[in-house]
């Protein structure tokens, strides 16, 4: 038996709606959350076109669905998946068409399906567990008849063949979702080892991340200031006895990169009877992604700006981009961007018009951060620095604690306080 799919009543309207002008194909992303029973589709967009392809439509008319660009649908899905928060992945795709659904067509939307998950499992600081679901989902809908085809295949499996799904609609899916809220604090230092010199500053960036990374995932989590089961009940639970430690050893450096600030973190869980382990698992992985995009925007921009890397002892200073969350339509969820201090709120505006392809208002933007919040600044210059690592046994440990708000719509429901354990990292969370 296939998976079923829960689908916000909302996503079958959006797409009913799509136009096709003339196009032989529209194609885009489905945005929802994994669970062991069932999955949750809250929402649906669609890929933007590329100018070229708008100045020929009449060559497009002729098209077969073996020239979808891949390259440019899987970087919108990089895009689109920078602005789920903590809970939420891009589930799959769908494809509206005329055209016959045949072999070709299966085989078109399972290699977009493969290469949009490579894509994005690249810029993750975090990998998937065994237990989690790995099948990710194809919609493909016929826009004379709208006979619906729905099919998954397993991303852990290149040999994977289709599977049926149910896909079923509810109203008012996601407005009882929980939401976790948090305000982290970082000082994370990346010392530059004489041995990574020839790497890209990026590239020492993102390797000192997922050294943090680590720390992150291995982390002891407190619920309403208990250690609970994973598999209890979000709010219900026994205490839990856990002893990790972490040690430091000295290495001789060429030059360190420093992250600083503030930084909002939010997380969204389906309320059908939601496991603590839910829970923790989207916070730490909003935490991981927030603070990885932040970093990769910057080195973006640098890169468009033609700002090169300082090569002396002079320190380098820049200012993380912030971030932004705007509502999903008719839902309790809210998804994010990253706003740079020279940008105005008309280009936040329209850039999550672009990638969302729903409309949205100035007002309804959310400043979740102010301006300077989140800072990097490196050097480089010849020092000693520790680099930490676990170890079982027994050390001198630095403990932070931090605390998770879980909100409903309506109202607070719990507060969740997280213990993270890190040697020359420091975590402060506290309820919004």
């Amino acid at each position: 038996m296939g998976r079923t799919y829960i689908v916000e009543e909302t996503v079958g309207q959006y797409l009913s709606n799509i136009n096709l002008q003339g196009k032989a194909f529209v194609s885009g992303l489905l945005i929802g959350q994994c669970s062991s029973q069932k999955d949750y589709v809250i929402l649906a967009t669609r890929t933007p076109p590329k100018e070229e392809q708008n100045e020929n439509l009449k060559h497009q008319q002729k098209a077969k669905l073996d020239n979808l660009d891949e390259e440019w649908a899987t970087e919108h899905a990089n895009q689109v998946s920078r602005m789920l928060p903590g809970g939420l992945l891009v589930l799959g795709v769908f494809i509206i068409t005329t055209l016959e659904m045949g072999s070709d067509f299966q085989n078109a939307l399972r290699r977009l399906v493969f290469a949009m998950e490579k894509s994005m499992n690249k810029r993750r600081l975090w990998n998937f567990t065994e237990e989690e679901i790995s099948e990710r989902v194809t919609l493909s809908i016929c826009s004379s008849t709208k006979k619906i085809f729905c099919r998954t295949y397993d991303i852990h499996d290149p040999k994977s063949s289709a599977k049926p799904a149910d896909w079923k609609y509810q109203n008012a899916l996601s407005t009882s979702w929980l939401s976790l809220e948090c305000t982290v604090h970082i000082n994370i230092h990346i010392p530059l080892s004489t041995t990574s010199v020839s790497y890209t500053l990026e590239k020492n960036t993102k390797n000192g991340l997922a050294r943090w990374a680590k720390q992150i995932e291995n982390g002891v989590y407190l619920i309403n200031g208990q250690v609970k089961d994973e598999d209890c009940d979000l709010l219900e639970g026994q205490l839990l006895n856990s002893d990790r430690r972490s040690t430091a050893t000295v290495q001789i450096c060429s030059g360190s990169v420093n992250l600083k600030g503030a930084v909002k973190c939010r997380a969204y869980i389906h309320s059908n009877k939601p496991k603590v382990k839910d829970a923790v698992q989207a916070m730490k992985r909003d935490i991981l992604n927030t603070v990885a995009d932040r970093c990769e925007m910057l080195f973006e921009d640098l890169l468009l700006n033609e700002i090169p890397e300082k090569k002396d002892s002079e320190k380098e200073f820049h200012v993380l981009p912030h971030r932004v969350f705007v509502p999903i339509p008719g839902s309790s969820v809210m998804l994010c961007d990253y706003k740079f201090g020279d940008e105005s709120a008309e280009e936040m505006r329209d850039h999550f018009i672009e990638m969302l392809d729903h409309m949205i208002q100035i007002e309804d933007l959310e400043i979740a951060e102010e301006i300077n919040t989140a800072c990097m600044s490196y050097s480089m210059n010849t020092e000693a620095s520790l680099d930490n690592t676990d170890d079982e046994q027994p050390k001198q440990p630095m403990k932070t604690t931090m605390i998770l708000k879980i909100q409903q719509n309506i109202g607070v429901i719990a507060a969740v306080a997280v213990a993270v354990l890190a040697a020359g990292i420091s975590f402060h969370y506290f309820s919004d």
